[in-house]
Formats: structure tokens, C-alpha cells, sequence
């Protein structure tokens, strides 16, 4: 599927003109609207005028209490979904400091309680080592001890018990050979270690027996709220509910062909152990 960021930045204008323009063609005040809609006339003001992308739940009320139906409708859903979705393209990235988009990061974590990672290629910062977090941006200039200062100070956020992690990584993701033999032993060795916090739940999908399903894309979502989708040249956050449940339900359907526990942890030393031997 091709994105275009200037379409989906579009969007939100059009859907905020889309809405006011219904309101007024029903007739109703903003502090009406906002009465049977069980929102504060603020909000209806800041979706109005674009300051805030409203979620599709609130569109559906909106419109819904405007009495608004048939293809009109639908073109304005259709506005809030792609108003739900944001693209950031890696190019931008780079040039704004990966170090910002820890922070952006850093942020989106302390707001969520249950994470799900997809992780299909390669491990992610919060389990990785120093070594492979620098493998993993070497490719980018710029001051990379400060992004990766960052990248290892979120992984203190694996500490707060009241947060759940859950980490499928996939065989190629565990041993794709990034660094040398050695410390791809130690990478493998690290994930043992997070394996074992009573708040991790981390299992392996080996390449072996049958997987009837076909993974496109790395993965994360946080809690109910999001999903964010990596491709070679950027993410996508999603935010529409439909989207963010059928990534869930995508999590759930691996989740029955992943190892899990000590068999996990068993087919780790075992990785480790052929990086060891290649070293030797």
C-alpha cells in the first residue's frame, strides 16, 4: 500500500471542516453537540478547528448524534481514519536526531501499561546490548552515543511491575547475525536474562514444523490505544480501533506457534552456543 504524508495531513483538515460543516448544517451550537455527545464543549472547539484529531469512536458519536448517514458518512469516517494514521518516514527521522524519537518514545511508553512486540527481523532496543544498539544505528550520522545513551535508559522501564511486556520474536530476528559471533552470544544471553522478569513474558518462533501464517512487518501495540508498523522506510502509527485490534489479533494468532519459558530459553543457549563455537 502506498502512503502519501501530504494526504493523510490533509485529512485532518478536512475532517475538522467536515464536522463543523455538519453541525452547522444540522443547526446545533458547539455546547449542544457537546451535551449529547458527553464531551466538553472544549473538545468539540479543539476538533473543529483541527488542534485536536478526534478518535473514530468520537466521530461515530458525532455523527450519529447530528443524524448524519449514508455516503456522506462514509467519506467522513473514511477522513477520520486516515486522519488516525501518521507515517514518519526514516529520512526525517535522521535529520530531526534519533535521540528525539527516544524521547518520543520514551514518552508513548510511560503512558501505557501492556506492550506486544511483533518482532520480525531483528531485536528491539529494550532488549538489546550496547553492542548491537550501536550495529543497529551505524548506518546514521549524527551523534549516535547520545541516541544510544537514550535507547539504553528506556530499558529501565522494564523494572516497573505495574507494566506487562510480551516479545515474539521470530528465529531470524534472534540470530540474524548483526555482530560478530561473540557478542551475538551475549545479545542471544541478554534475552535469557529479560525472559526471566516476573512482568516479561518473551518467546521465540522457531523455524521449524508448520506456521500457517505469513508475517509482513515488525510490530508493537500499546495497549488498546495504538499500533505502530515498521516497513524499510519508515512506521506507520495506527490509532483507528479496528486497526490496532486486528494487529492484536494478529499477536495472538503467533502466539499459539511460539515457544515460551525454559523451552524458550533452551533454544537460546542453544543459539548462543553455535555463535560461541563460530568464535572459537
Amino acid at each position: 500500500m502506498a502512503f502519501d504524508p501530504g494526504a493523510l495531513r490533509r485529512s485532518r483538515s478536512d475532517l475538522a471542516a467536515a464536522l463543523k460543516e455538519e453541525r452547522n448544517r444540522a443547526g446545533w451550537t458547539q455546547v449542544r453537540l457537546a451535551k449529547r455527545c458527553n464531551m466538553s464543549q472544549t473538545k468539540v472547539s479543539n476538533i473543529e478547528s483541527g488542534k485536536l484529531t478526534p478518535a473514530i469512536v468520537d466521530v461515530e458519536l458525532i455523527l450519529e448524534s447530528l443524524g448524519a448517514n449514508g455516503p456522506l458518512a462514509t467519506e467522513i469516517l473514511s477522513l477520520a481514519r486516515s486522519a488516525n494514521t501518521e507515517w514518519q518516514d526514516h529520512w526525517t527521522s535522521r535529520r530531526r536526531g534519533l535521540d528525539k524519537k527516544q524521547n518520543e518514545l520514551a514518552r508513548l511508553e510511560a503512558r501505557t501499561k501492556e506492550f506486544r512486540f511483533f518482532l520480525l527481523s531483528m531485536v528491539t532496543g529494550l532488549l538489546a546490548t550496547p553492542d548491537y544498539v550501536r550495529a543497529s544505528i551505524a548506518d546514521v550520522s549524527g551523534d549516535q552515543q547520545k541516541t544510544i545513551a537514550k535507547k539504553l535508559e528506556r530499558q529501565s522501564i522494564l523494572l516497573d511491575t505495574e507494566k506487562s511486556f510480551t516479545f515474539i520474536l521470530t528465529e531470524q530476528a534472534a540470530r540474524w547475525p548483526i555482530l560478530p559471533p561473540l557478542a551475538m552470544a551475549m545479545q542471544l544471553d541478554r534475552l535469557t536474562s529479560v525472559s526471566r522478569l516476573p512482568n516479561v513474558q518473551l518467546g521465540v518462533l522457531p523455524l521449524i514444523g508448520h506456521i500457517p501464517e505469513r508475517p509482513l512487518n515488525t510490530f508493537t501495540v500499546y495497549d488498546r490505544r495504538l499500533a505502530t508498523v515498521e516497513t524499510g522506510t519508515g512506521a506507520l502509527t495506527l490509532r483507528d480501533h479496528r486497526d490496532v485490534n486486528a494487529y492484536r489479533d494478529d499477536f495472538d494468532r503467533y502466539e499459539k506457534y511460539t515457544v515460551w519459558g525454559e523451552n524458550c530459553r533452551g533454544l537460546l543457549s542453544e543459539w548462543s552456543m553455535i555463535f560461541t563455537r563460530q568464535r572459537q
